[in-house]
């Protein structure tokens, strides 16, 4: 298992060796927009020029095979409910999503799904043999609201089988950075029945250092996918600021990285 950095005319992105499907998770480099959205913000709601947008998001599109026109994509709320998509909801870039959901599932061939993060933990799931994908948006709301066991039942709905599913935790902040107020940890152990041995850094000031990318990971391990089939990064988006959007860093001022996968 491993995280391999892509450079492709100067979009860079990162992929994972266990998600036998077209993916990507993006970078900040490759595309055009300027000032505090250099260069390659997904993010349509952050302020920045639509025309760069869509340029951005030309280039990402392309990258999966597809038109500007032609991906699903999440009006994402911090909530647990994970939509199976269809040909029906290929997006118009730019224009208004008609649904609220933190994760997509499909199993149309030639459909790019996508994410959008900035710090929060991205998860691309696949089964290869079934053909079916998942794009999930695992904030840390998202998380303790169990939005991977229903993004797993929604790929089972499909014919998925959670032993063949393979999942990618991409780049996201860190333990090292996620420092957080009780109400995290608190909700991390009532999700987890308890396990979240190692997950935690207790600070004297009375913060607590969260890992959500291993608390998801064990997530996964307790709803029945193999441990080698979990990839995760350790990339963290705060520490390495320049080669990803990170809210807490930039306090908000800032684009939105995409995780994005297609069965081709």
């Amino acid at each position: 298992m491993a995280f391999i950095e892509n450079n492709e005319n100067g979009l860079v992105y990162m992929t994972s060796s266990v998600i036998r499907a077209r993916h990507a998770f993006t970078t900040r480099y490759g595309g055009v927009s300027e000032g505090i959205f250099a260069s390659l913000n997904l993010g349509s709601n952050r302020g920045d020029e639509p025309a760069a947008v869509r340029e951005n998001y030309r280039r990402v599109c392309a990258l999966m095979g597809a038109g500007i026109d032609e991906a699903a994509v999440t009006k994402q709320v911090h909530g647990a409910v994970v939509r199976s998509v269809t040909e029906e909801d290929r997006h118009v870039c730019m224009s208004a999503v008609p649904y609220e959901a933190d994760g997509l599932v499909t199993a149309v061939r030639g459909l790019p799904i996508m994410c959008f993060t900035a710090d929060c933990v991205p998860a691309l799931l696949c089964d290869a043999d079934a053909g079916v994908i998942a794009a999930v948006h695992c904030g840390w709301r998202s998380s303790v609201g169990d939005i991977l066991k229903n993004a797993v039942e929604a790929m089972e709905a499909l014919g998925a089988r959670k032993e063949r599913i393979c999942c990618a935790l991409g780049p996201a902040i860190g333990r090292c950075c996620f420092e957080t107020d009780d109400d995290v940890p608190d909700a991390v152990t009532a999700w987890l029945g308890g396990e979240v041995g190692g997950l935690f850094t207790r600070r004297a000031d009375g913060k607590t250092l969260v890992d959500l990318r291993a608390a998801n990971r064990r997530r996964l391990l307790q709803l029945g996918l193999r441990e080698e089939n979990i990839d995760v990064s350790e990339e963290c988006t705060f520490c390495s600021h320049d080669k990803y959007w990170s809210h807490r860093y930039t306090r908000g001022q800032r684009g939105s990285q995409a995780a994005v996968i297609v069965l081709r």
